[in-house]
């Protein structure tokens, strides 16, 4: 992915963090909608995507903890660090619990080589060990799952050296999870053998990266067919419309009609109907057999 063009490499961090946070969301059982999200990240990020929708302040707080997780992977993670981020996730939130205070300074010195058992470990290893221990400190009322994950992602971006990241640890626990809760459950209430857990970690992981190559062709994708396409005309909806097809939004692919799009693109019949013929006409949309109502479209990729 670094050999990539900076403004595809831009498209994939982009693509990630959406992942990173939608994923985050639906863990926590807080579905958001991904144009949503990939505004409020692009805005963070200082991308223009001359997006019409309306900002969704809500998600403000997570893509920040998530990108200042990674943009400042070299700064300590800190009792006043993790505090700011839960603020962030949880404005109206009731803050620390009892005695939570003691266990957060330990779990700082630990990771922050204090303790001689956490000096020279590996940082992919310590990824996965703080993923672990904080879940299992539980510090807060709420937003502990997603503080979690940030600190996975800071102990990632240490081992890498950098900020930027093509794959999203976040998306692939959500494929995988009922199994990440199972171990979850059989690792904190067990003998305090952390090996399965590790193990599984390690595995979660290598499909994250794995799946970043699927990931990051709609990316590839995205930028081949507006290069293929430099004249074509688009309002706003259109290029929503056509971006959301790219990227394989699950609420369009293979289910795009006429109401599909009316009710995506917040339009009417009439209007949705007249944003896609010129599309049918120009072979950007490829048309079902069918007709009527039923009709499906499909982007021509080629």
């Amino acid at each position: 992915m670094e050999a990539l063009e900076f403004p595809l490499r831009q498209e994939a961090i982009l693509a990630t963090l959406t992942e990173d946070v939608v994923s985050g969301r639906d863990i926590e059982g807080q579905p958001v909608s991904i144009p949503h999200v990939r505004c409020a990240v692009a805005r963070r990020l200082g991308l223009d995507l001359d997006s019409a929708l309306v900002p969704d302040h809500s998600l403000d707080g997570p893509v920040d903890v998530r990108v200042d997780a990674t943009r400042r992977y070299d700064e300590a993670v800190s009792l006043e660090r993790l505090l700011g981020w839960h603020r962030s996730l949880a404005p109206h939130g009731r803050g620390m619990r009892p005695n939570a205070a003691a266990k957060i300074k330990a779990f700082t010195h630990w990771f922050e080589d204090g303790d001689a058992s956490s000096q020279g470990l590996d940082l992919v290893i310590k990824a996965g060990l703080a993923h672990l221990w904080f879940l299992t400190i539980r510090p807060f009322d709420e937003g502990n799952g997603p503080i979690a994950m940030a600190i996975a992602d800071l102990a990632l971006a240490r081992s890498e050296r950098s900020p930027r990241r093509f794959y999203s640890l976040g998306a692939q626990i959500r494929l995988d999870l009922a199994a990440y809760r199972d171990i979850l459950a059989r690792t904190q209430q067990g003998s305090l053998d952390v090996t399965a857990w590790l193990e599984w970690f390690l595995g979660c992981l290598d499909r994250a990266l794995d799946r970043a190559q699927s990931t990051h062709a709609g990316v590839i994708a995205r930028a081949r067919f507006w290069r293929t396409h430099p004249d074509l005309a688009v309002n706003e909806r259109q290029r929503r419309m056509l971006n959301g097809l790219l990227d394989g939004d699950a609420a369009i692919a293979g289910e795009l009609t006429t109401s599909t799009w009316a009710k995506l693109a917040a339009c009417s019949h009439d209007t949705a109907l007249r944003d896609i013929l010129p599309l049918v006409a120009r072979g950007v949309l490829l048309r079902s057999a069918s007709g009527g109502r039923s009709t499906r479209y499909a982007l021509r990729m080629k």
